[in-house]
């Protein structure tokens, strides 16, 4: 495994010099090479296929034009996975009017068995974390998975920290409360 990982991580060096002499051959190898990877990070902020396609191309914009500020000292999929989630993050901000950062119909409580997350495979818990409203999806996604702050979330996106808490709790809340609705219904009809 470390000597593939290796030969890939020679193969990118290769692709990124060719990027930066702007050889059309190295920028179709790039984009191969990092598109499942690309494309799994940009799937966990878009709704669907189709929009999380829109970001990992627009991301693969800013990677060519911005490839000289990339330091080979760095890790290379780190710094374009940080380029999609910037990049997913503008998207957001200018593609809705303004989503409703509150929506009280989730604000009831709910209760449910905490054993849920063990029964569900991570692609369903994905497929649900991308049925979220935008707002709470691009919160629990900065905050859960990408390990920004409420301070750093609040600033990115122009809200309040109170607005980030409130809404991962709702986020939260409401991937709960379809996982379980998931787990019952997979209960139900296998036996």
């Amino acid at each position: 495994m470390a000597r593939a990982r290796v030969s890939n991580d020679i193969g990118i060096e290769a692709y990124l010099a060719g990027c930066r002499n702007f050889e059309r051959d190295s920028q179709n190898g790039l984009y191969r090479a990092m598109y499942g990877f690309g494309m799994s990070v940009c799937l966990r902020y878009a709704p669907d296929k189709e929009e999380a396609q829109e970001i990992l191309n627009d991301g693969f914009l800013k990677i060519f034009s911005k490839l000289d500020s990339y330091r080979a000292n760095t890790s290379f999929k780190s710094w374009a996975r940080r380029i999609w989630i910037n990049t997913a993050i503008d998207y957001y901000r200018r593609s809705k009017v303004r989503y409703d950062m509150l929506d009280l119909s989730y604000a009831r409580d709910v209760h449910v068995s905490d054993d849920v997350l063990a029964r569900l495979s991570a692609e369903e818990i994905l497929r649900q974390v991308r049925q979220l409203p935008p707002a709470y999806r691009m919160i629990f996604n900065l905050y859960a998975i990408e390990g920004y702050t409420h301070p750093e979330i609040a600033a990115k996106l122009s809200i309040s920290v109170g607005t980030s808490k409130s809404n991962l709790a709702k986020a939260r809340m409401k991937l709960k409360q379809a996982l379980a609705s998931d787990t019952t219904e997979r209960i139900r009809s296998h036996g």
